[in-house]
């Protein structure tokens, strides 16, 4: 479960703007209701993860499953490796947030629902909301670009992988919305592709 030595890095913690990131794709016809396409995400969340990119070690805990206060490893591509904490498990979503260390500091959330206007529409969506964690890891995120192709690869794919599990199709390839906000003001960027 939780170790005390590890410290959570909440948003409040990092510097540089705060980026609001969301992926989402939408899958018609899928076998799986939201809690059951869920459920198969939580059973092994680093199955859905892109090993190569970002290779998911659960730190303790049941081999299978999410529960609150276990921790993940996680390695990233380049000198990206960090851990995140489970702060909430439901039964269509669950949530991290960073851990001392990691690059950023924040939460991401992982959800499936059904669309309002198309029942029949299944979304899965991971929102997060984070800063880089120091002055340096910002520089090289914003002005080197990798960390974020890093990042957007590895959740777009995470996306793409869920919606095969749910057995449906997708409507499109993954969509990437990004929110920035300074210290003291509202969005001054939104950035949307797929």
């Amino acid at each position: 479960m939780a170790d005390p030595q590890h410290s959570e890095q909440p948003a409040a913690t990092g510097s540089g703007p705060w980026l609001e990131r969301r992926y989402y794709i939408d899958v018609a016809r899928p076998r799986h209701s939201p809690a059951q396409l869920m459920a198969e995400v939580q059973a092994n969340v680093a199955d859905f993860a892109p090993e190569l990119l970002a290779d998911f070690t659960k730190k303790d805990g049941a081999e299978h499953g999410l529960r609150v206060g276990e921790e993940f490893e996680i390695t990233i591509l380049g000198p990206w490796n960090g851990c995140v904490r489970v702060t909430e498990v439901g039964s269509t979503h669950f949530e991290f947030i960073t851990l001392e260390g990691h690059p950023e500091a924040g939460r991401i959330r992982f959800e499936t629902h059904y669309l309002d206007e198309r029942p029949d529409v299944l979304r899965f969506e991971i929102r997060s909301r984070a800063r880089s964690r120091d002055g340096l890891v910002a520089f090289a995120y914003n002005t080197t670009g990798v960390g974020k192709r890093v990042q957007e690869a590895t959740w777009k794919e995470f996306c793409r992988r869920v919606a095969a599990a749910s057995g449906g199709q997708a409507l499109t390839d993954v969509v990437v919305e990004t929110l920035t906000h300074t210290e003291t003001s509202s969005p001054n960027e939104h950035e949307r592709h797929s």
